[in-house]
């Protein structure tokens, strides 16, 4: 983080203290969160075999959700996000149905597509009974009419709660310019089979019921935490007051790639936190025909751009995105993305699917409802994510400092990445290749240890030794990450109660697809195809 802004971070601490007192910031850093779309999670009748169509509602429910937490708990995640829980229009639009939950009608009326404010409140029973702490997604950019595409689109303001008249709303003008701050603040997106009516988040008015509903929100439905979407979409000034005013701990969406463009939002104490998506595109593009060093590269300049890493959301997929296995579906590079995001800095963000590779491209179809995997709990990325969230938590019990020690590189080229997080004696060393499961057998020279270290590879359960010079011999083979642990910081942990002794890999004749043959460029195009319109 950057020392030159040292001011300016204080400032921003200082904007959002209510958040640290009342939701506790340090808390969420050491959460990992599960997000999940409720109309895709589960049903009530528990069905694995229901049908459903991408585009129309699949109804999934909060109760399906309660009867299913073992399936998030079991994978080590402590927190879950999800969908907003406010009325939406019901209307069968152009463009499919409001399944998501972001078309808002009504504020203070709850979406009942979900099911009761009884069956609601009963999964917030039980997520405090097992200490999962809970996001909610909200809108604050629009509220939503269907309508037949004619543009400008003909609204009935007096249909919406509590924004009942056209004064409230910017006039009408389609986002065209998306570079341009004025452009995407006060133009409406997307307007065809929905009207995303815009809020003129500029006027006092509206500020000043935002902020009330907000606080009423996050009171009545016992809210942790908050996901604001399209926060890039409004006013800057409206950001710390609206986040302020909730009370909790907030990530705002911020979609871009640009270190300056993100970070501003932590300088200026306009967001506590964004889901990082300055790693998201070059980790991507690094997984297929691209490059490690890239990866770092930005790392490095959200380390130096932004005033606290450890409160973006590390993630490679979410329900806005083609998800990774769209691209290249390529286990190995799967499990190397699930490693990196699980173990860096910043708060870890698994989307619903992700853990059972599920290949979906874009909107809608990356949402995908999870009952088509049977939650199975023997998937590889499934036990993976297990096996890693269980060693983060006890490394953040074992030694607290760890949450806000920064990565550190130990070695980097086009191929590896290999990065130290943690104080002495609770440092985890893990390497992640984007060589894929085509990959041959060779060794790489780790450092990261002291002399003569016993170490772990904990997805593994083997063991090796440091040198003289702390470095260890990490045997690669098939692209599989590695990630390692001092023996003795394994304690009490559960992981690896059995051991063998590491030995170089074996060459294995894979079926698999060569890692590369999506380039880093059809990737990017992938990605910019992502619709824009939730």
């Amino acid at each position: 983080m950057r020392t030159s802004v040292l001011n300016v971070a204080a400032a921003a601490a200082l904007a959002f203290s209510g958040i640290a007192a009342a939701a506790n910031i340090t808390e969420w850093k050491s959460r990992s969160v599960y997000q999940l779309m409720v109309d895709r999670y589960a049903r009530t009748d528990g069905s694995t075999t229901a049908t459903c169509e991408a585009h129309l509602f699949c109804n999934g429910t909060w109760k399906g959700l309660q009867n299913n937490l073992d399936y998030i708990t079991d994978m080590g995640f402590t927190a879950i996000q999800i969908s907003p829980v406010v009325k939406n229009i019901d209307d069968h639009t152009a463009v499919g149905d409001a399944y998501h939950g972001y078309w808002s009608v009504d504020n203070y009326a709850i979406n009942e597509r979900f099911g009761s404010k009884q069956d609601y409140d009963d999964l917030v029973a039980e997520l405090k009974k097992r200490d999962v702490l809970l996001m909610v997604d909200v809108v604050v950019n629009n509220m939503v009419q269907a309508f037949t595409n004619p543009v400008p689109p003909k609204v009935d303001y007096k249909k919406f709660n509590p924004f009942n008249d056209e004064k409230y709303f910017h006039p009408y003008c389609n986002v065209t310019m998306w570079e341009n701050s004025t452009d995407i603040q006060k133009c409406w997106l997307y307007p065809y089979g929905v009207a995303l009516a815009d809020l003129d988040t500029e006027r006092s008015d509206v500020v000043a019921e935002m902020s009330k509903w907000i606080k009423q929100l996050v009171s009545n439905y016992s809210i942790d935490g908050l996901r604001i979407d399209a926060a890039k979409h409004v006013n800057d000034a409206f950001l710390p007051t609206f986040v302020n005013a909730s009370g909790v701990f907030a990530w705002g969406e911020i979609l871009t790639g640009v270190t300056i463009d993100m970070c501003r939002y932590q300088e200026k104490g306009l967001l506590p936190g964004m889901p990082n998506y300055l790693e998201f595109y070059p980790l991507n593009s690094a997984f297929n025909g691209g490059s490690m060093q890239d990866v770092l590269t930005m790392k490095n300049e959200a380390n130096t751009g932004c005033t606290d890493i450890f409160a973006l959301g590390s993630f490679i997929e979410n329900h806005d995105m083609p998800r990774f296995a769209s691209v290249n579906d390529d286990l190995s590079l799967a499990k190397n993305a699930m490693a990196y995001i699980l173990l860096n800095d910043g708060i870890p963000t698994v989307y619903q699917g992700q853990e059972q590779h599920f290949k979906g491209n874009s909107t809608p179809f990356n949402r995908e409802p999870l009952w088509d995997s049977g939650y199975n709990k023997s998937a590889p990325l499934y036990v993976q994510t297990a096996t890693l969230n269980k060693l983060r938590s006890h490394l953040i019990k074992k030694t607290p400092e760890y949450l806000e020690s920064a990565s550190v590189e130990t070695l980097v080229d086009r191929n590896h990445l290999c990065l130290k997080k943690g104080p002495a004696g609770g440092q985890v060393v893990y390497c992640i290749s984007n060589k894929s499961s085509t990959g041959d057998p060779y060794t790489l020279n780790v450092g990261g240890f002291d002399a003569g270290d016993a170490v772990v590879e904990v997805l593994g359960c083997t063991t090796i030794n440091a040198d003289g010079t702390g470095t260890i011999l990490s045997y690669q083979n098939q692209g599989e990450p590695k990630v390692y642990v001092l023996a003795s910081a394994l304690q009490g942990s559960g992981l690896c109660t059995t051991t063998t002794a590491a030995k170089p890999g074996v060459k294995v004749n894979s079926g698999a697809s060569p890692m590369g043959m999506t380039s880093g460029v059809a990737m990017a195009a992938a990605l910019v195809a992502a619709a824009v319109l939730v």
